[in-house]
């Protein structure tokens, strides 16, 4: 069986995600199966029309959409830390079973670090991780012990950004 690798995209800039989607789309292309999970990120976003139609991605939903963690209330982060704690714990589940050969996780750095998921619990999947299973993490501020066991580190770093000069979020661009 082929080794899998862990990567991380990181940075404060654009791309991080549409990385990981290119990678689960070559993954699919390559007749491997993918299993997409997203936290903190909106169920409305582009790519996830297209993730589902592609035949070997499985994309995990989520029945609600929140926004930013900061902007959270206490009963919502609250919610929020059932949903996703489920949500970590299909993903165990399904990747356990050996079907799948590339597992992306968008935005997994701000779940870890805001304790959305078990953090020893993750970093005990990546170290004992199936042994062919490709692990993509997405996110800014990885944690150092995230950096030491992945193989891959990309930092993608913002030189300039319109959000910087008032310009929101577009859709078909940034969601």
């Amino acid at each position: 069986m082929e080794r899998g690798l862990i990567h991380i995209y990181c940075g404060d800039g654009k791309g991080k995600t549409s990385s990981a989607v290119g990678l689960a789309v070559r993954a699919a292309g390559c007749k491997k199966k993918v299993l997409f999970a997203r936290f903190l990120k909106n169920e409305n976003s582009g790519e996830l029309n297209i993730l589902d139609s592609i035949s070997d991605i499985e994309v995990l939903h989520l029945e609600k959409s929140y926004g930013f963690y900061k902007t959270l209330t206490e009963k919502e982060k609250k919610e929020v830390k059932k949903l996703y704690e489920a949500l970590w714990n299909e993903v165990l589940r399904k990747v356990s079973g050996g079907s799948y050969d590339v597992l992306v996780m968008d935005e997994f750095m701000a779940a870890y670090r805001y304790g959305l998921i078990p953090n020893e619990e993750a970093l005990c999947f990546l170290e004992k991780k199936p042994t062919g299973l490709e692990v993509v993490l997405t996110g800014r501020d990885p944690d150092l012990r995230l950096v030491e066991k992945a193989d891959y580190v990309s930092e993608i770093c913002k030189v300039k950004h319109p959000y910087d000069r008032g310009i929101r979020a577009r859709r078909g661009i940034e969601y």
